[in-house]
């Protein structure tokens, strides 16, 4: 067996979505170079992060706000006001658009197998190429590993069991009965399309929690706090929606 060189840096940041190019733009900005100072990884062929993959019928106009990366407005990037440009083109093209302004060289499609602490450094394996580095940005995400929840009797359950990254088109359940677990936009975008071809049931740990008036910056604002107030005394995050409130659409 060859050994494989292991390169080192300083920072390797996982992930090529929106925290990674975030935190790769910030980086730059302190005077750390891409090379010798930090490296950014993504697994995906292309930029994107997980928008690239989301379902055809998810659009600017029923996806939660886009915010803008540092440095580079979203809606001037994509050059277009038109709400149903599919959200899986409209971000991806912003986010390339974005590595290629900033000057962030993205190293994909990289998969990150491994990470463990080997003395004073973490040692980062991909089936493709080593490296080191003295820290590490996890900015994963959650869509290639979707948070599962267990259910009593989920084994003995002889029907689909799907999360929304699986979804495709409402039209694959046509003559299905549907469960839509959740009360976040996601849920309620799926049940309210799943719902015009079959039947649906909507199941909810509590009652949902819609709020009036716009999601502006203020409002951002106050759930990121939140947020973080939680985070510093040790508890986990809850759900988004417990902070940011479901929008109401009068359409």
């Amino acid at each position: 067996m060859v050994n494989k060189i292991r390169y080192k840096t300083k920072i390797v940041i996982i992930g090529a979505g929106q925290a990674g190019l975030s935190a790769a733009y910030h980086l730059i900005k302190l005077g750390l170079k891409i090379g010798p100072d930090f490296i950014v990884l993504d697994e995906a062929p292309h930029a994107g992060g997980a928008w690239q993959y989301r379902w055809p019928s998810l659009t600017l106009s029923t996806v939660n706000r886009i915010h803008d990366l540092p440095g580079m407005s979203f809606k001037e990037t994509i050059g277009t006001s038109e709400p149903e440009v599919r959200a899986s083109v409209a971000v991806p093209y912003y986010y390339n658009m974005y590595e290629k302004q900033m000057g962030i060289r993205v190293y994909r499609p990289v998969k990150v197998d491994h990470v463990y602490l080997q003395q004073d450094r973490f040692h980062i394996d991909s089936p493709q190429t080593l490296f080191s580095s003295s820290g590490i940005i996890n900015a994963t995400g959650t869509w290639e590993n979707p948070y599962i929840p267990e259910y009593p009797g989920a084994d003995l359950f002889r029907g689909e069991q799907l999360h929304t990254k699986d979804f495709k088109t409402a039209d694959y359940f046509k003559g299905k009965h549907v469960i839509v677990v959740g009360a976040g936009i996601s849920a309620i975008q799926l049940l309210d399309q799943i719902s015009k071809v079959t039947t649906t049931t909507w199941v909810t740990r509590r009652p949902p929690e819609f709020r009036e008036g716009p999601f502006d910056d203020v409002a951002g604002h106050n759930a990121v706090a939140m947020v973080d107030e939680r985070v510093r005394k040790g508890l986990t995050p809850l759900s988004v929606v417990s902070v940011t409130g479901l929008p109401v659409s009068r359409k």
